[in-house]
């Protein structure tokens, strides 16, 4: 299973210089997992920036992956992982949530640096 981080996303979307690196678990959604804090945060940077109709379009395509929810016990686990690393909320509850299902973490937030789960590929 993989789950990508929305930044992942958005520059898959925009064609960025790393969006090759996020096509492989993007195009495969039979294992991939959007936690709705994804759908959130690419659906409101789309809304700004392209409007209502393509974020939605967008929204439709990433829901063919596994939409997951934020439960009691991935947050308390977020909780924990914030503090030993240091982690942003957002950061530890994306990457508490991929290690809840056993998925693999792919993200150019260099943050997620040095840590067992994430494939990282450096915004450049």
């Amino acid at each position: 299973m993989n789950l990508v981080d929305s930044s992942g996303w958005i520059e898959y979307l925009v064609g960025g210089a790393g969006a090759s690196f996020f096509s492989e678990p993007i195009e495969s959604p039979q294992t991939l997992l959007v936690p709705t804090l994804s759908l959130f945060e690419v659906y409101r940077h789309l809304l700004r920036n392209l409007g209502r109709d393509d974020a939605l379009r967008v929204i439709a395509a990433m829901r063919r992956g596994s939409v997951v929810e934020l439960d009691d016990r991935v947050a308390l686990d977020a909780a924990e992982l914030s503090v030993a690393t240091r982690l942003a909320m957002a950061d530890s509850i994306m990457l508490a949530t991929a290690r809840a299902h056993g998925a693999l973490f792919w993200t150019q937030d260099a943050d997620f640096d040095g840590l067992e789960g994430v494939r990282l590929r450096r915004k450049t």
